[in-house]
This record gives structure tokens, C-alpha cells and sequence, in this order.
């Protein structure tokens, strides 16, 4: 099978779905191949408007097969399941014969596997998960910068595959990324354990708490601070997540009946009051976790960079440290108050896009003013 090898050969580009992900993949191309023409498409009008504007895509397109016909690569930046419905799309139009096409999704050994319809005849496709994401979304949140230092991953399904890998390293350079292959079953093996599994807690944490707060209705009010935080990647897209899980399930079942052993050990030393079982299980937890590598490349979930600034309860506070903030120039993703009582300091919860802002932020608001700030 033929493969594009370099960057002289990448003329068109071609992203399906114009949201967060896939706009901001357009604009890290454009900032480093601004020659490269690159169409985008998304049931969305207003998505593909603003995609113009941004300058992340050069030809809005009305109709795939057209814009695929004479594209070198395509990005299917939509959810694995949609994802799956264009690879069929796409092995029904005369595609070149050295494209690549190539996935955004949060699981691989499925699409992978699906993607065969596209091999048999003579397409080449390589997996992409690209690990990092907002709370907010569509081409109007897309950042070249969102995957900065967060690792890209690519998941070939043999060797064969292996310069298309290198193509698309070239050709998302712009998105200042780390890149890493692995095979389609470990990376689903990492996420199911690294970020499946956790959403799924997180997610059944609240769940109990909001059972609780039907027969303690006072209990909510402590569920701010240290839980809401813990619990912060449950508010993730339920669609996106109802699809990660059943494209995982495979895995899934096997890392859950895994967990639920170990809970199961969790209540079998609390019934037996087995104080060293329990101790140690809170002392491995803590030096393993300590030990863990405090990389400047974002995990399998994005770090949080969140700034928290103590202000006194008056008025006009807030609007204080964001004038501060936007005469530097840095932005916030989101804000939150988090305890703001008569004559007690208020807490400012600051979210940013990345470390590099946080740090900034920090720097900027404590030249400006005494306020304490604080990161965790």
C-alpha cells in the first residue's frame, strides 16, 4: 500500500465535525502549513461560519464526497459511533489512493477493527486520540493551543502503518502536542483504567450524594469544595460518554469486576474492623500516587489549572482581578465564588487553559494587589 511520506505530498485537508476538537486541530495545521487548504464540515452553519473567521478552515463544505475526492487527509472529528457511520460514507467515494484518513475518539480497538472496510480497498487509517479537552465546546471555545504538552496518540493497527504516522506528526506539528503509538488494545487498556474508569466513579459519587440530598436536603451545601472538585469530570458530555463506554465495554467489564473485587476487600475489612488491611491500603495508595511523575504533559485526564485567590467581601473585588487579568491579556475559561459571607474573605475559584496561563495569572494578580493566591 502506498503512503504519503512527507509533507510535499499533504496539498488538502479535509475535518469532519468542526467543534472544539476538530477546529482546534484546523487552526494547529494552519499555524504551521498555512498553505495547506483545509475544508471543514459539520451539520452545523454557524459552526463552519465561525471556523472562517477564526481562520481555521479556508472552503466551508456542503457536500463530502466532493471535498474527501481531493482531500490527502481526513479527520473524522466527531464521536466514535458517528465516526464509524462517515468510514462507511467514505469507503463509497473514489478516495486517492494515498490518502489518510484518521480519528479523534476516546477508544481505538473498535474503530480500528471497523476501519478494514476502508483497507480492503487500498485506504490507509491510523487511530488518533488527541488527550485534551474544555468544559467548553464548539468552534467558538477551538485553541491551537488546547493540546499543547497533552499527548496525542496514535494507535496503527501493524507497522504497515507506521509513515502515515510520521505524516500526521508533520502535519499536526502546529498543535505543539507530544506524540505517542500505541497499539489499539493497550491504549484502550490505559484510558479504560486512567480516565474510563474514573468518570464512571466520579459519576456514581454523585449519584449517591444526590440520593443522600433527597433525605438529608441540608447535605448539598457540603458537597462544594474538596467533593465538588473530586467529582469535577462528571459533568462531562453524557453522549460522548455513553459512547466511550459501549465502544470500551470489553475492557470495561473486565476493569470493573476488578474494582468492584477490591471494594469488595474495602467491606470485608471493615466488617472484620482489619485496621492493617485498611492502613495499608490507604499507605500503598499514597506512595504509589506520591511517586507518580509530576509531568509538565497532561494525563489521560487534563489537569485542572485552577488559581484560588482569597478577596475581601466588598464590592467590586472581582471585577478588580479580572482587570487585572485582562490587561495582561490573560484569558479565563471560567470563574466560580466559591464562599462569599459578610465580613469573611470570599474564595475566587479562576480556571485557565493551561499552566502557562495559571502561572501568569498568579504572577499578574499578586504584583497587582496583597490578595493570596493559591493553587491545589
Amino acid at each position: 500500500m502506498t503512503k504519503v511520506e512527507n509533507m510535499e505530498n499533504i496539498k488538502n485537508v479535509l475535518v469532519i465535525g468542526l467543534g472544539l476538537i476538530g477546529g482546534s486541530i484546523a487552526l494547529g495545521i494552519k499555524r504551521d502549513h498555512p498553505d495547506v487548504v483545509v475544508s471543514g464540515f459539520d451539520l452545523s452553519r454557524t459552526s463552519l461560519e465561525r471556523g472562517i473567521e477564526m481562520g481555521a478552515i479556508d472552503i466551508i463544505s456542503d457536500d463530502i464526497s466532493t471535498s474527501a475526492s481531493v482531500a490527502d487527509v481526513i479527520f473524522l472529528c466527531t464521536p466514535v459511533r458517528t465516526s464509524e457511520r462517515f468510514i462507511t460514507d467514505l469507503s463509497n467515494i473514489p478516495l486517492k489512493k494515498n490518502v489518510i484518513v484518521t480519528d479523534v475518539g476516546s477508544t481505538k480497538s473498535e474503530i480500528v477493527e471497523f476501519a478494514d472496510v476502508l483497507r480492503e480497498k487500498g485506504i490507509t487509517f491510523v487511530g488518533g486520540h488527541p488527550m485534551a479537552g474544555s468544559h467548553k465546546s464548539g468552534m467558538i471555545a477551538a485553541n491551537a493551543n488546547l493540546f499543547e504538552n497533552a499527548y496525542y496518540l496514535f494507535t496503527p493497527k501493524d507497522s504497515s502503518e507506521n509513515n502515515a504516522v510520521d505524516t500526521l506528526k508533520k502535519l499536526l506539528s502546529g498543535t505543539h502536542a507530544n506524540f505517542l503509538t500505541l497499539s489499539p488494545d493497550e491504549h484502550d487498556k490505559v484510558v479504560g483504567t486512567l480516565s474510563h474508569i474514573p468518570h464512571i466513579i466520579a459519576s456514581g459519587l454523585v449519584r449517591q450524594a444526590d440520593d443522600l440530598s433527597k433525605e438529608l436536603p441540608n447535605s448539598d451545601r457540603l458537597a462544594a469544595g474538596g467533593f465538588r472538585d473530586i467529582t469535577r469530570i462528571a459533568s462531562s458530555d453524557p453522549q460522548m460518554w455513553t459512547d466511550i463506554l459501549i465502544s470500551n465495554k470489553d475492557i470495561l467489564g473486565g476493569q470493573l469486576k476488578e474494582w468492584q473485587a477490591l471494594i469488595s476487600e474495602v467491606i470485608e475489612w471493615l466488617d472484620t474492623k482489619d485496621e492493617e488491611s485498611i492502613f495499608k491500603y490507604f499507605e500503598n495508595s499514597k506512595n504509589f500516587r506520591d511517586a507518580l511523575p509530576a509531568s509538565v504533559s497532561a494525563g489521560a485526564i487534563p489537569a485542572f489549572c485552577d488559581l484560588f485567590v482569597t478577596i475581601p467581601d466588598y464590592p467590586g473585588s472581582i471585577a478588580e482581578v479580572t482587570t487585572y487579568l485582562a490587561k495582561d491579556g490573560i484569558s479565563l475559561t471560567n470563574f466560580a465564588i466559591l464562599e462569599t459571607r459578610e465580613d469573611i474573605n470570599g474564595i475566587l475559584q479562576l480556571s485557565f487553559g493551561s499552566k502557562s496561563d495559571q502561572k501568569r495569572a498568579r504572577e499578574c494578580i499578586e504584583r497587582n494587589s496583597d490578595y493570596i493566591c493559591h493553587e491545589r
